[in-house]
């Protein structure tokens, strides 16, 4: 059975990490441990730390926690599925895996959660006869540092919600994670192994059964396999691609045992969905769909694509701006791996607003102020970049009046 999953120990538990039930889980066991380690501490330390508490004061408080905690939860889980919901609606579905790993939100659901399971197991154990009265009066105390968090984690969550899951919020997000992904990618742009420009002969291709998006890559246990085994190892599957029987994860320099083939397959992490951590495209294609949508009819609203081209320019100045210095040396040479080129990237980022927006001239006139800023950021990418310039000036000419075609051309820094 072949293994779709695949990847290195380390990505699934930096991947396990950004989801929502990793962090309450661990609120939750650190919950439950707080509530019941009052017992064991009034146990345990010799002399009396007592408070004089009103009857049953101690029960009355986790009660009103744990109804609270209970409704702020449902409350919380409400206002991050809206969240979600609108995202796709408004902006991209492509987003909405953003905002699920938002730290803040998944706090704040996770310590009411929390806080929850602490109230219920405090009042399970003084029913019980589990404290001692010293044990409650330090679950007293800890049930004060455990409101001190609620309030905190509460204030916060109120002034996150403001924002959270918004147009501009979406925006941001999105751009964030295709600036970093694009960085990581002008850094290391064949994850520190050998370039491939052609499949050499004779090469012995490892598919896979089904098709599978590529989400990373471990180059460092392809060269290992590659030195075992005195062979040259080609990708031909690069994070962001699809992977089937007809696009092979590698190609071999010599023939692979089955032994082999699945240590290679287990160098990658395949999943039915993309992922932005070793994607340059998704984010910009992301951007650009958020773009596109705004400028359907149904919506109608150039001042998003706007915002969408200048977050674009961002992203592409910040991958532009990266030093030769700062670009990796070769770590891996038995591992030959192909380039994304910044052409697939401009396209996927640009030509979906050109298209959608030719009817708009303010559009197409930030269109080319973006395209002309980024030129002179990178000369190297000019005639690229004047290639766009001119397919947005051929949209210009094919959908609005003569001085506003005028216009969009002189966009253009000359």
């Amino acid at each position: 059975m072949t293994n779709t999953s695949g990847g290195s120990l380390l990505v699934h538990v930096q991947r396990a990490l950004r989801t929502v039930w990793a962090r309450a889980i661990a609120f939750t066991a650190f919950a439950v441990l707080f509530a019941l380690a009052a017992g064991l501490v009034g146990a345990w330390i010799p002399f009396e730390v007592t408070v004089e508490l009103g009857q049953n004061s101690v029960d009355a408080i986790l009660q009103i926690i744990a109804t609270a905690m209970l409704t702020a939860t449902t409350f919380s889980i409400t206002a991050m599925v809206t969240a979600y919901s609108s995202a796709t609606t408004i902006a991209t579905p492509r987003s909405t895996k953003l905002l699920i790993a938002d730290p803040t939100s998944q706090t704040a659901l996770s310590t009411f959660t929390g806080a929850f399971v602490f109230a219920l197991v405090g009042i399970i154990a003084l029913s019980t006869g589990y404290y001692t009265e010293q044990g409650r009066t330090i679950l007293f105390f800890g049930t004060l540092v455990v409101i001190g968090v609620i309030v905190i984690t509460l204030l916060r969550w109120i002034g996150h919600l403001a924002r959270f899951g918004r147009m501009a919020d979406v925006i941001d997000r999105v751009e964030d994670a295709a600036t970093a992904a694009l960085v990581a990618y002008v850094r290391r742009p064949t994850l520190g192994a050998r370039e491939l420009t052609r499949l050499p002969e004779p090469s012995f291709p490892v598919a896979v059964d089904d098709a599978r998006y590529v989400l990373t890559v471990d180059v460092a246990r392809l060269d290992a396999l590659a030195h075992e085994h005195d062979c040259e190892v080609y990708v031909g599957a690069m994070p962001g691609s699809i992977a089937d029987v007809l696009h092979p994860l590698v190609h071999v320099s010599t023939p692979p045992t089955e032994s082999m083939r699945d240590r290679i397959r287990a160098a990658f992490t395949l999943e039915r969905h993309r992922d932005y951590d070793q994607d340059p495209r998704l984010g910009v294609i992301a951007l650009a769909e958020i773009g596109s949508r705004a400028l359907s009819p149904g919506t109608n609203d150039p001042g998003t694509a706007i915002e969408v081209t200048a977050a674009l320019q961002r992203v592409f100045t910040s991958a532009f701006r990266v030093d030769d210095g700062e670009i990796a040396p070769l770590e891996h040479d038995r591992v030959w791996v192909p380039r994304t080129h910044m052409h697939d990237l401009l396209v996927d980022a640009f030509r979906p607003l050109t298209r959608d927006g030719a009817g708009f001239v303010e559009v197409l006139i930030r269109l080319q102020k973006c395209l002309g800023a980024l030129a002179a950021t990178a000369p190297e990418h000019r005639a690229l970049l004047r290639r766009l310039s001119a397919e947005v000036e051929a949209r210009a000419r094919g959908a609005l009046p003569r001085r506003e075609r005028a216009a969009v051309r002189d966009a253009w820094p000359s």
